[in-house]
């Protein structure tokens, strides 16, 4: 028994011993290393024009306000499926109006109102000047929200590239830190994205009359067709190299 016990200690004490070889020869050697941020700054070119179409009824019967709104909107839509757009339905809403009253001093019901919306968006910004012109001045339609953005065909790539040269920014960075004690950036160990930020330059301050753009912001409408600034895309990067 007690050379059972002598065995299995003797066994227990050598594998202790190994675990404690190994592990300082697997132990790395202590890594200097310097973590910056990068940046990127590019754009991207909007590539579609979109517009929103809005049907608003009101009724004091519920199912007739609904009915009114259903049936204008699937004119619209019959419409726009002649073109070549895209369109999804951004708002199917139904409720009691109230208002209130400040004679009486108390909430009047207006009846029932519907509304329905649908964004329309084109490669050509011909075709949203012409759905603008169809449906401007006719009664319970509204247009909203005139915009020309770029597209995730037209930013992916465009990110892509932007993240590597954030990175070599990076790179940039760490460098001029270490030239001074005549170190450079070496192998990347880690990397990962802070930010990534879009700014769209909407056109602000217009309306609609007499199936024309009266803009009151330089650069939305020129005469010639709507035209708009390149969408703004910032990168920013967190990287850490190794120093050598």
């Amino acid at each position: 028994m007690k050379k059972t016990l002598i065995w299995t200690g003797s066994v227990i004490g050598v594998g202790a011993v190994l675990a404690l070889i190994f592990g300082i020869l697997e132990k790395p050697s202590d890594i200097r290393t310097v973590s910056v941020s990068g940046e990127c700054l590019t754009s991207a070119p909007k590539d579609r024009t979109a517009i929103t179409l809005r049907v608003t009824t009101l009724d004091k019967n519920a199912a007739k306000s609904m009915k009114t709104a259903s049936s204008k909107m699937a004119e619209i839509t019959d419409y726009l499926k002649t073109l070549d757009v895209k369109m999804q339905t951004t708002e199917f809403n139904s409720y009691e109006k109230t208002e209130w009253n400040h004679v009486a001093q108390k909430s009047e019901n207006l009846g029932f109102e519907t509304r329905i919306a649908v964004e329309v968006s084109a490669n050509n910004p011909e075709i949203i000047e012409s759905i603008l012109n169809k449906f401007a001045g006719q009664p319970d339609i509204y247009t909203e929200n005139l915009r020309m953005f770029s597209s995730s065909e037209i930013i992916k790539p465009i990110l892509e590239k932007c993240l590597g040269n954030a990175v070599e920014d990076a790179r940039t960075r760490a460098n001029a830190l270490l030239s001074a004690d005549n170190h450079k950036a070496g192998k990347l160990l880690s990397v990962s994205y802070g930010n990534i930020s879009y700014q769209e330059r909407p056109f602000a301050n217009y309306r609609i009359a007499s199936a024309k753009f009266e803009s009151m912001d330089t650069g939305a409408y020129t005469g010639g067709g709507l035209v708009s600034k390149d969408t703004e895309i910032t990168v920013t990067v967190s990287a850490t190299f190794e120093i050598k």
